[in-house]
């Protein structure tokens, strides 16, 4: 009988199965930090933007806002997907 052992999946990068990985480690945490930065920030001021467009009557721009509170969203789960992706391309490139 064959028993399947079931484990914890982890999404972190093999950096190991690249050459120069120290650098490309520093890379990825730095274009990570920053993006998830710049969709924090932008997050922020599009719901202060809709905020204060609503109170004000200004149905136009608080759509626009609504749309970049949206998109801050979208970003920054793209970002935070982008640790996945990196080690999915990583594993598919040690396998070639």
């Amino acid at each position: 009988m064959n028993t399947i052992a079931m484990g914890v999946l982890t999404a972190a990068p093999d950096f190991g199965a690249v050459d120069g990985s120290g650098r490309l480690r520093a890379i990825i945490g730095a274009l990570l930090t920053y993006g998830l930065l710049i969709a924090v920030l932008m997050l922020v001021v599009s719901v202060a933007t809709w905020a204060v467009a609503s109170s004000h009557g200004s149905w136009q721009t608080a759509s626009k806002a609504k749309a970049g509170t949206l998109v801050a969203l979208g970003g920054a789960a793209l970002t935070g997907g982008a640790l996945v992706w990196t080690s999915w391309l990583l594993d598919v490139g040690a396998r070639l």
